[in-house]
């Protein structure tokens, strides 16, 4: 039987369990739970090896089976996909981590992992016809949601928090989406989104986090990449900067989705899911053995990506981490932009506050004992430094034509 372009076969309650029909517009399950993509991977497992693989475009489609866009005319992309897997030696050398490695989302279109949640996003919501997708974010997703739905000829409309990076402002605006700023966090501004979509039903789909079922899935083509890059094995642990967590939720998805067709080799990797001090409510729930967190209150940190008080699928993040022996790491915003520094001075690598954020949860956990130096750590980058030009403070001396370099 040949193998069709996707093997999704419904979508199931992440908590309850409930099965739901995934060939129509879904947000959220009756008990208030994320919705995740199921596949016929006794199918896939049947029809589909690795090596199959091997020569297909450098993108995240490659694993057109495992994702959700039934029709590949309905793919929507600008080249998203395969970032490269980056050894930092001398920085991880020098925190006593030498296997220490980057996965560089800062290299995909839009300049940030939200591309792969956007892509599959969009493509599905096209797919499923509808006219226009409306969210909150912290201002990365909101600029490449803005990008794929203009690929797709689908309307768009962002609200963000008025501090969100000014960057993303102006690429939702070029995109062409309704863009409103809110005096506020990312909750205040899905309040009105959400105020929005319900004023006008039938006009918007909710793209909020986890609120519709299929970010998750383009996301967790970081860990089908992270396993094909390794020779289809894990590394000892991954680092993963967590506001939302849709990024670790997939990633963990991802590779029970490997383990389950037999392609993933050797144990699975820890998960470390880390945050900023000024807003780590997975931490605290974590330090307290919890399984869902409590909101935080008067959250700030200058990773903002990270500023989310309250995840809709923190049970889930958890979940990662207590099921791979993981951990849940806070560290302050001095300490991850110096850290960051340091890497870009000994690697050349330039990390967004988010990721670097990574680099000094790694450096606190070999401190701590928890890490040997033995590992192999895969830290993510979610991001490119150059659209956080105020989180730099850079003041060189300013030469005169008389002056002479000292």
């Amino acid at each position: 039987m040949t193998l069709p372009f996707s093997a999704l076969t419904h979508l199931e309650c992440a908590r309850c369990g409930r099965r739901h029909d995934a060939d129509r517009v879904q947000n959220l399950c009756a008990c208030g739970s994320p919705l995740l993509a199921r596949y016929d991977l006794d199918r896939v497992r049947d029809s589909l090896s690795p090596a199959d693989l091997a020569g297909r475009p450098q993108s995240l489609w490659r694993y057109h089976e495992l994702l959700p866009v039934r029709d590949p005319a309905h793919v929507v992309t600008l080249g998203e996909g395969m970032t490269p897997l980056v050894p930092l030696p001398r920085y991880g050398a020098s925190i006593g981590v030498p296997g220490l490695v980057m996965k560089d989302e800062g290299l995909i279109p839009t300049g940030s992992f939200k591309a792969r949640g956007a892509a599959v996003g969009v493509a599905r919501a096209l797919e499923l016809g509808a006219r226009g997708i409306a969210m909150p974010t912290n201002g990365n997703a909101g600029a490449a949601w803005a990008a794929y739905a203009a690929r797709a000829g689908l309307e768009a409309l962002i609200a963000m928090p008025a501090d969100a990076p000014s960057i993303t402002r102006a690429e939702c605006a070029a995109a062409g989406a309704g863009l409103y700023l809110v005096n506020g966090l990312i909750g205040d501004a899905g309040r009105l989104v959400a105020e929005k979509i319900a004023a006008e039903p039938g006009v918007w789909m909710d793209a909020a986090t986890l609120k519709e079922p299929y970010r998750i899935e383009g996301k967790k083509t970081m860990g089908l990449e992270i396993a094909e890059q390794l020779g289809w094995r894990a590394p000892d642990v991954i680092v993963y900067p967590t506001g939302g967590g849709v990024g670790l939720i997939g990633i963990h998805k991802a590779l029970l989705e490997l383990r389950a067709l037999g392609w993933l080799q050797g144990p699975m990797p820890r998960l470390v899911s880390v945050q900023a001090s000024g807003c780590a409510p997975i931490v605290r729930a974590f330090e307290k053995g919890e399984r869902t967190s409590e909101p935080w209150e008067d959250a700030r940190t200058v990773a903002f990506g990270i500023t989310v008080p309250k995840a809709l699928g923190d049970f889930l993040v958890l979940d990662a981490v207590y099921e791979t022996g993981g951990r849940a790491v806070a560290v302050d915003d001095e300490e991850l932009l110096a850290d960051r520094d340091r890497c870009a001075a000994a690697d050349g690598a330039l990390l967004c506050p988010e990721g670097a954020a990574t680099l000094s949860a790694v450096r606190v956990l070999r401190e701590q004992g928890w890490l040997s130096g033995d590992e192999e750590v895969v830290v993510l980058n979610t991001g490119a430094a150059a659209k956080y030009p105020e989180s730099f403070r850079v003041d060189p001396p300013v030469l005169e034509l008389t002056d002479r370099i000292p």
